[in-house]
């Protein structure tokens, strides 16, 4: 009756174990697979973050540019983003239709049809790129003293 008892007792924790095994296994094989996609599909995922922009943030001119060139990280949807230029009294800079550059979706020009006078000039953007984030932020430039 010992003997037996030992037997259904080591089968008992056998069958544990495989249960306990059987279970983490499963856990596991459906965890990786998004785990996986997960890590490469981080760049798919990401925001239009602003790269680059001309003039730079924090610009000290001593000419008006005639237009501002905005680069982001990723391609962007143009009815759907906006770029703004103001005087440090708040009062709008005058400027043509903001355009995406044709051959590169990534960059957005915003023609200033009026010279800037010597001041502070705050850039605010919003955009929205072509996977559907949306990003905001903003900058300035100083125009110099002649």
């Amino acid at each position: 009756m010992i003997l037996f008892k030992s037997r259904l007792l080591l089968i008992c924790e056998a069958n544990m174990m495989i249960s306990y095994c059987t279970k983490a296994l499963r856990f596991l094989a459906f965890t990786l697979p998004f785990l996986f996609i997960a890590s490469f599909s981080s760049q798919a995922l990401a925001h239009a973050h602003l790269k680059s922009s001309s003039p730079e943030p924090n610009a000290v001119l001593s000419d008006s540019p005639k237009s501002l060139t905005l680069s982001y990280s990723e391609k962007i949807e143009l009815g759907f983003s906006k770029i703004a230029i103001s005087a440090a009294d708040k009062h709008s800079v005058a400027v043509q239709p903001l355009m995406l550059n044709p051959e590169d979706g990534s960059q957005l020009v915003l023609p200033i049809t009026e010279a800037l006078i010597p001041g502070i000039y705050h850039v605010d953007w919003h955009v929205l790129s072509v996977d559907g984030h949306k990003t905001k932020g903003q900058f300035s430039f100083t125009i110099k003293q002649p």
